[in-house]
Order: C-alpha cells, then structure tokens, then sequence
C-alpha cells in the first residue's frame, strides 16, 4: 500500500476553523512586497488583486479578488468586473508562457450552495489543465499530487505582472 503525505491539507483544516473575519480583506489590508511575497500575492491592481490560491487544484491556480468584500458579481461595480476580466487575461497568457497547459478553467463558486469556501468575498478562479490530469489518484482516492510548491508557482508567475 502507498501512502501520499500531503501535510497542507491538514494546514487547511486547521485554519478554515480558525480563521475570523474575511481572509481576503485580510489579504487586501496587508502591506509591502514582504507580506504580499509570504501571503503569494501576484499583483495589486487598482479594483482588485491576484493571489496563488493557497490549496491549488493544480500548479498555476490563481484566483483574482476584488478588494471590495462583497458576496455577489452582481453588485460590483463595472470598474470593478472591468478589471478583474482585464486580470483574467493577464493570468491566462502568463499561465501559458509558464505552464503551456492545454486548456483553462475560468470560474467563480457564488454562495455555499455553489460550493463557495469564502461565501462572503467572490473571487475569479483561474487555472491551467491538460488532457489527462485527472487520473485513478484523483477520481479514486480523491487526492491531488501537484508537482511544486507554492513558493516555485510563485516565482514563475510574478514576472508576468
């Protein structure tokens, strides 16, 4: 039998019961090139800023939040939506220059009905996939073995905003 170690997800458990308050409006209130390099924040925009999600589905997730805690697309502001969008394709072409995936997953999960983990912040997810990344581990033992680490996805994609 084999065993995958993947200690984030305990990490993960811990803090979700943890956390108080918006963890993204912490993100967005945090400062300097230090914090915003620990907390694997890629660019800050004027509406919105771009993050590594900390519990990636694959190497290369990104999600874009807008800075305005708000739960519903719909009540953004088109400045607001403008530039996320904007974001979108940035993310996207520095995903392919990195990554060269065969394809992207673009999406938003609005409410915990939709599967939402912040249900009162939305945020665009932005992701890479290729033909064949869900195999037996994913489908049968319902796990996700990634190929780097946060730190190395990181390194990879700021360059590009």
């Amino acid at each position: 039998m084999e065993f995958l170690w993947s200690p984030w997800r305990y990490q993960y458990l811990e803090a979700h019961h943890q956390e108080t308050g918006c963890v993204f409006c912490r993100l967005a209130a945090s400062q300097g090139a230090e914090a915003d390099e620990s907390n694997y924040v890629l660019y800050r925009g004027r509406d919105n800023f771009v993050i590594l999600n900390l519990y990636p589905y694959t190497s290369g997730h990104v999600l874009i939040i807008p800075y305005a805690h708000l739960a519903w697309l719909a009540e953004a502001d088109k400045r607001i939506t403008d530039e996320m969008m904007d974001l979108a394709k940035q993310a996207q072409r520095a995903i392919r220059v990195e990554y060269h995936p065969s394809g992207y997953n673009l999406g938003m999960n609005l409410g915990r009905a939709a599967g939402a983990g912040v249900a009162d912040h939305f945020h665009l997810h932005v992701l890479p996939r290729w033909v064949g990344d869900t195999n037996f581990t994913t489908t049968i033992g319902e796990t996700r073995v990634l190929p780097e680490d946060l730190a190395q996805t990181y390194q990879k994609l700021k360059k590009h905003f």
